[in-house]
């Protein structure tokens, strides 16, 4: 017994011309209306300004309004010079020579100083995060020495050092001294001690467990630590320029404070600003270079 398939019945022209064009089952492409542009998300729109054009705005804003403030006298110049008069002075600075003069000895104490805090922070942190007998040791005075507070301690070295360049340094060395301490003391302690047994099931000695996992997986506390000294050294070079300098940025600003010059103290204040600022961005750039293993640093 067969089954006749009877073909499909294709629409005839009365059907097809009795379709409307509202009513067509296949969809037509949307034209844009002339009238009407295309909607573009608000991300799109912001991706299309320069990056550094929309974090200099506020500044910008911001110093556009200190000057309109001084222009219309509502911020008097004995309390707040304008930024016109501000750029004067730090071009006359520039000028004679004696804000160059200042900022190379101002540099020069601040380096020796966080040589020296490096250097001391960084063995004082593998001492104790490597050796039980080096925390038992040296922990307990590190913790209790960082709660005094290092300012406080500027006429004891004062009497020690005296008036000299020792006292300054000494205290931008402390300064330094225990944020590295304890970010490197944090960041050897922290290290996965699956990658420590997976170095062991390797055959790594104990100095080739320190030098392959530990200390490359201290390295990122370390640079946190020497971006939090940088900012702290120029905290304690603000103090200790201003007790018995001769020279120096801190010492301008002396100067300037003796002279009602506030112009020449927000200069100098501008400069510590920058400096701080140049310091970071070398951290940064270390870290973009030391940490290209790091996932979070990939492709930056």
């Amino acid at each position: 017994m067969t089954i006749d398939h009877a073909p499909p019945s294709s629409p005839s022209e009365s059907d097809i011309s009795g379709i409307s064009e509202h009513e067509s089952p296949l969809p037509s492409p949307s034209l844009p209306s002339p009238g009407l542009q295309p909607v573009v998300p608000a991300s799109t729109r912001r991706a299309r300004v320069p990056r550094w054009l929309r974090r200099t705005t506020g500044p910008l804003l911001l110093l556009a309004l200190w000057q309109v403030l001084s222009g219309t006298g509502a911020l008097p110049a004995d309390v707040l010079a304008s930024p016109g008069r501000i750029a004067q002075v730090g071009w006359d600075l520039v000028g004679d020579g004696s804000l160059p003069s200042a900022m190379g000895t101002s540099l020069r104490r601040v380096a020796l100083g966080l040589l020296l805090g490096t250097v001391t922070g960084t063995g004082l942190a593998l001492l104790s995060g490597l050796f039980r007998i080096g925390e038992d040791l040296v922990d307990a005075p590190v913790q209790m020495l960082r709660t005094v507070p290092f300012v406080g301690l500027i006429p004891l070295f004062i009497i020690w050092f005296g008036i000299g360049e020792t006292p300054k340094i000494a205290i931008i060395t402390l300064g330094v001294t225990f944020p590295l301490y304890l970010n490197v003391y944090a960041g050897i302690r922290g290290v996965d001690i699956q990658l420590i047994e997976a170095g062991e099931s390797l055959g790594l000695s104990r100095w080739g467990l320190v030098r392959h996992v530990v200390l490359p997986g201290a390295l990122p506390g370390a640079l946190t630590g020497l971006r939090y000294s940088l900012g702290i050294s120029w905290l304690a070079l603000v103090f200790a320029e201003q007790v018995n300098a001769d020279s120096g940025i801190g010492f301008l600003m002396v100067q300037a404070r003796d002279f009602l010059r506030t112009d020449v103290i927000v200069v100098c204040l501008i400069v510590y600003a920058f400096l701080g600022l140049l310091a970071d961005f070398i951290v940064r750039s270390l870290e973009r270079l030391l940490l290209q293993w790091r996932p979070t640093f990939t492709g930056r």
